[in-house]
């Protein structure tokens, strides 16, 4: 009888140890990367039955820092003791944080065409829509999802190491190697 206790003892500690540790991470910055671009921003206003115009200019250098993290709090999991098993029920989607820098040269702007705020307003809209361009064009996702999965398979050892079994898609993950054949949800 004195087993039989010990178990049940040792699975309340496992149940509440891998409990805890799902719980303890917050947001993961799995990758950072730089992104450099130049652009030209150019306004002009027409005046007088468009005969005469007033023109703005100026040249923007942006160096933008970028990170993809995952914000694990919003990982379902749930954690059956009775079967040993974790699940793993949905993942987040990978959240895009750009810091721009962003550099005003060459300035030029007419008396009745200045720059405001509105203007600058217009070219940081700009620069993010263009880095968001750029930013799904590059490997960055990727290899927030590759980064991803080597922190799932911190999960997977420690669950591996207690006897239990992680799930996800329904589906248990036997090898660390299996892992790496995540689909991913779109």
């Amino acid at each position: 009888m004195e087993f039989k206790k010990d178990e049940k003892e040792e699975l309340i500690t496992n149940t509440t140890l891998i409990q805890k540790q799902i719980r303890n991470v917050g947001k993961l910055i799995v990758t950072e990367g730089n992104f450099s671009q130049v652009f030209t921003y150019k306004d002009s206003k027409k005046f007088y039955f468009d005969v005469f115009s007033s023109d703005k200019k100026a040249i923007v250098f942006v160096n933008a820092k970028v990170s993809v993290s995952y914000d694990l709090s919003k990982v379902k999991t749930e954690v059956i003791p009775e079967t040993k098993e974790v699940i793993i029920s949905k993942i987040p989607e990978p959240e895009i944080h750009i810091n721009p820098n962003i550099e005003y040269y060459d300035m030029q702007q007419d008396y009745l065409n200045e720059f405001d705020a509105s203007d600058f307003n217009k070219i940081k809209n700009r620069v993010n829509k263009s880095l968001m361009i750029e930013i799904e064009n590059s490997d960055l996702k990727k290899n927030a999802q590759n980064r991803l999965l080597s922190e799932l398979q911190n999960l997977y050892i420690l669950t591996d190491s207690m006897g239990w079994l992680l799930t996800y898609n329904s589906e248990g993950i036997y090898t660390e190697k299996y892992l790496q054949n995540i689909e991913w949800e779109d």
